[in-house]
């Protein structure tokens, strides 16, 4: 039996009432998005931890997913007068053909080439240079594929900067994917730390999938206030891929880490966004934008 998706046009001031009403009567999910996305209309809407997004979309579109045996008109009727409007809003119906959902998630995932020796390589996937460094990564519930554009930079900045022997600090770690990375290119020892344990498990099941050595690598669940503080300067090399907030909140702490002379790298950073995380890593550190793509860049430093 297929899944009916469930497609409704709203506002601002009742498209969350509506959402929640769906879920109460047995929608199995709710997304709510722009419905101009992908037009010239579309409303970017912009936020990081630390900040609030100011309201919603003007012209919100929300869809809800259902068993195929559902009544629709009946749940849309409930859903109007527990949203208070006088009736429903409009709507049309999609038919959701079953089918193998882990297989329609791993075709979504393809083997990406970073550089001329670094691949990342789904675990399902057969490896395309078995020659290369290949980082086999399961994607789950944590960020770092190598889709993402900052993944990207900072995997390409690693594969450029360490000739091996480094001590690295991976913090925000998310999939383990730079950590792994920089053990596979030579570092001696690795940490990885993120605040969310799924992660951190994450992390772990893919430094396995890896072949990685305990003894060379190890994740770590820590609040920022956790660091370490009786071992300054112990890494080489420090990469955070996060967002700009975090950064620069995190900038003593990740400063603290690098030894005199080592190196900081930092993405998740818009453009726009470059000069305030660089300001408040400038005192001991000499920043600069690395490298740059699609709107996001990496910044890069020398502990002075």
């Amino acid at each position: 039996m297929p899944w009916i998706s469930v497609i409704i046009k709203t506002d601002s001031m009742h498209v969350e009432a509506l959402s929640d009403a769906m879920l109460e009567l047995g929608a199995l999910s709710t997304d709510i998005h722009d419905s101009a996305a992908g037009t010239e209309h579309e409303q970017p809407l912009f936020g990081e931890p630390g900040e609030s997004i100011a309201g919603i979309w003007l012209a919100p579109e929300l869809t809800a997913l259902f068993k195929g045996d559902t009544d629709i008109p009946a749940v849309m009727r409930a859903a109007a007068e527990a949203a208070g409007l006088a009736a429903p809003p409009s709507y049309h119906i999609e038919y959701v053909e079953e089918q193998d959902w882990v297989r329609v998630t791993q075709a979504q995932f393809n083997p990406i080439r970073i550089s001329s020796r670094l691949w990342v390589v789904p675990s399902w996937h057969e490896i395309p240079d078995p020659a290369a460094i290949n980082l086999i990564l399961d994607p789950g519930l944590a960020f770092g594929t190598g889709t993402h554009p900052s993944t990207q930079l900072c995997l390409e900045w690693l594969d450029e900067n360490l000739s091996g022997g480094e001590d690295v600090l991976d913090y925000g770690c998310g999939s383990g994917i730079l950590a792994i990375a920089a053990l596979k290119m030579g570092a001696r020892h690795v940490v990885g730390i993120d605040i969310d344990p799924q992660a951190v498990e994450a992390s772990r099941q893919n430094a396995r999938l890896n072949q990685c050595a305990e003894t060379e690598i190890a994740f770590h669940t820590q609040m920022p206030g956790q660091m370490d503080t009786e071992h300054a300067g112990w890494a080489d090399v420090v990469v955070a891929n996060i967002l700009a907030n975090p950064l620069i909140m995190l900038a003593p702490i990740l400063t603290h880490a690098v030894r005199r002379g080592g190196s900081i790298a930092l993405s998740g950073i818009l453009v726009e966004q470059a000069e305030e995380v660089m300001q408040a890593y400038r005192q001991s550190h000499d920043m600069h934008i690395a490298r740059n793509r699609e709107g996001w860049v990496l910044l890069a430093g020398t502990r002075k």
